[in-house]
């Protein structure tokens, strides 16, 4: 093979050239540009809203009269832009998730890119299923809690940038999370993963989800375990995935042989 091909890890006979790899990331991350440029310029006239729908989780355990405050003179419109391009990727997720995938096609087998479309969807239904999930069942309680922490003590003047910030952390952290059951189904389908390596690994996910929820969520139990809850039930869920659609088994139903039952792990 020349120096300018390469060759997808474990992927005999998938040779790409160099240049065309590079030619075909560069295509994707355009494409993936316009999209966001498109859905920002869709969401922005509905900024306001937006920003509103954004603040509503924090309003809700403010006081009445309360109000978030800006410090600069361009924090308002910039954060409202923020609002716009935000719901922009979300509004687009599906295509710009399915170019994605697309880069990664060329690296599988003919057979193997029939998924991708089926992969581009779940993985823009997950991401924003785990964004509303944060924001109808987590925000209510994780902000309840920090607006109300030493309220004797101290007046809590929420700042709209910093807020804002926050928010958005905590939605794509929830949106990244939900991606777990279609990230393992996909390795679980090209043979990188089986069930069995999940169920061993099991103990550790669980610590994994817990150390994570502590880091990303406000300090309060209710909150983490809002997120680690979910992260654990996710997992299982991928055991399952990995399970009905490893690659020995699928291979097995083909060629009309019985799928391999896995012994369960006694550790």
């Amino acid at each position: 093979m020349s120096e300018d091909t390469e060759k997808a890890p474990g992927r005999p006979g998938q040779e790409m050239p160099l240049m065309s790899h590079l030619g075909e990331l560069r295509t994707r991350l355009v494409r993936c540009l316009i999209a966001a440029v498109v859905g920002f310029f869709s969401c922005f006239a509905f900024h306001e809203r937006i920003l509103i729908i954004m603040l509503q989780p924090l309003k809700d355990v403010l006081p009445a009269d309360s109000k978030l405050i800006t410090t600069t003179l361009t924090e308002g419109f910039g954060t409202s832009m923020k609002a716009a391009f935000v719901a922009g990727l979300f509004l687009t997720s599906p295509f710009i998730f399915y170019q994605i995938w697309k880069f990664v096609a060329p690296g599988l087998y003919k057979d193997e890119r029939t998924i991708i479309i089926p992969v581009a969807f779940f993985t823009a239904l997950f991401f924003c299923f785990g964004a509303l999930f944060g924001y109808f069942l987590v925000f209510p309680f994780g902000f309840s809690f920090l607006a109300n922490y030493g309220s004797e003590i101290y007046t809590f003047l929420p700042n709209l940038k910093d807020y804002f910030s926050f928010a958005l952390m905590l939605l794509l952290a929830f949106g990244v999370i939900f991606e777990l059951p279609v990230f393992i189904f996909f390795l679980a389908y090209l043979g990188v993963v089986t069930s069995k390596q999940l169920r061993k690994n099991r103990r550790w996910a669980v610590l994994v989800a817990f150390v994570m929820a502590a880091m990303l969520t406000p300090p309060d139990a209710i909150s983490q375990c809002l997120m680690a809850v979910p992260m654990i039930a996710l997992y299982e869920l991928s055991i399952w995935a990995a399970y009905f659609f490893g690659k020995e088994r699928l291979a097995r139903k083909k060629t009309g042989l019985p799928a391999p039952v896995e012994p369960e792990d006694n550790e």
